[in-house]
């Protein structure tokens, strides 16, 4: 997940449909929307990255965030299972970008499994850390180490406190951005002893996010390669920590296609390929 990003899908949000009611958001400009999405792609590409977009879907206000659908191994996609119903149909959406783009797939969560992208966290090509609570299940992880286990792959699972309840969106990224091979972003309030413990055990380092930032999306950081990272507007605190370790910095304005829906810049992305 810090590794060079040469390849990467998003989806330019939709302007149409129920935010606050039916997505639970709180409601943006739907025009900043739109300049915000297109201008957190410019700066992707400024990075290097070959962005590949995906059109708008009119009602489904929360497929703008294309890293919940699936998430991506080195082997190929897997089709995630969404709990939020509004949710439910982004899957087959992402099934028939990733069949137009020619991304491999190599299975698919099937009931009583759900799961959200947003719950894993990649340590390394071999180690995969999935967040259990109130959007993936242990259904889902057992059925993600049936898949990748084979393949080499261990799946940790870890789990999520109760937060807010089921309603909000508390997902393992809530709590932890890796931004190189020996350091993560964390918010420790809320990130499982297990966790903290094996990022001590891996030698990984530790920069702290607080509430406040991690409600402004300081906490959800998109590495697109070691030590440089994109990160939304206005999280000074955490910039300054990342900037006093190294860490190049790229911001966007995101108040609205990041804030208002609560997923930040790695919430907007799923990246395809990566060295």
């Amino acid at each position: 997940m810090v590794s060079r990003l040469r390849k990467v899908l998003v989806r330019t949000p939709t302007t149409v449909g129920d935010f606050v009611g039916t997505a639970q958001w709180r409601e943006p400009d739907r025009d900043s929307l739109l300049s915000q999405h297109a201008e957190f792609v410019r700066l992707l590409e400024s990075c290097g990255a070959d962005v590949f977009v995906g059109d708008p879907v009119d009602n489904l206000v929360d497929a703008v965030y294309t890293h919940d659908p699936a998430i991506m191994t080195p082997f190929g996609a897997v089709l995630l299972r969404m709990r939020k119903p509004v949710r439910r149909p982004e899957p087959a959406l992402m099934r028939a970008d990733f069949e137009r783009l020619g991304v491999p797939i190599v299975g698919e969560l099937s009931a009583p499994a759900y799961s959200d992208g947003g719950d894993k966290v990649w340590l390394d090509a071999h180690t995969l850390l999935v967040g259990r609570g109130y959007r993936t299940n242990a259904a889902a992880i057992d059925q993600l180490r049936a898949l990748l286990g084979p393949r080499g792959v261990d799946v940790v699972g870890l789990d999520l406190p109760h937060y807010q309840g089921p309603d909000a969106v508390l997902h393992l990224m809530s709590v932890i951005s890796p931004i190189s091979y020996d350091l993560a972003v964390v918010y420790e309030h809320l990130a499982p002893v297990a966790l903290i413990e094996l990022l001590d055990e891996r030698g990984i380092s530790r920069i702290t996010v607080d509430e406040e930032e991690m409600l402004t999306q300081g906490g959800n950081i998109l590495a697109v390669a070691p030590g440089e990272v994109v990160l939304a507007a206005g999280n000074d605190k955490v910039r300054t920590k990342l900037l006093a370790a190294g860490v190049t910095v790229h911001e966007f304005a995101g108040t609205d296609v990041a804030v208002k829906g609560d997923g930040g810049p790695t919430c907007l992305t799923q990246p395809l390929w990566r060295t």
